[in-house]
């Protein structure tokens, strides 16, 4: 499965209507987030089941400072609508794989629980 770029417009039904998106906000002018894409596409491949989008800050200036994206690339993890990992950063493959693990792993009753307590 490819990547899919994200807008204002079509950032929001991409982050709620699906159980896994991994977001990359990045710019053409930026050198790790070049380095980064072919293991951000590797990982689209080889996991159809994960949206995988991709934000250009430059097109997009609105919605990165919406997401308070200050270093890119940055790749965010959503799991059933919740912000679960927030990263500026490329990674290497094996990271990405184990980002992707452990977002598949979340118990999202208990994150959710977690969220509720923080919040009180």
């Amino acid at each position: 499965m490819a990547t899919t770029e994200l807008t204002a417009e079509t950032i929001e039904q991409t982050i709620t209507g699906n159980d896994i998106v991994l977001i990359d906000f990045w710019a053409d002018w930026c050198g790790p987030c070049k380095r980064f894409a072919p293991v951000f596409e590797a990982s689209a491949e080889a996991n159809p089941d994960i949206v995988h989008a991709k934000v250009d800050t430059e097109a997009e200036g609105q919605l990165a400072a919406e997401f308070q994206i200050t270093s890119i690339p940055t790749l965010m993890a959503f799991r059933e609508g919740v912000l679960v990992f927030n990263q500026a950063g490329a990674l290497p493959a094996q990271s990405l794989a184990q980002v992707v693990d452990a977002v598949r792993a979340l118990d999202m009753d208990d994150v959710r629980r977690q969220i509720a307590e923080a919040r009180s």
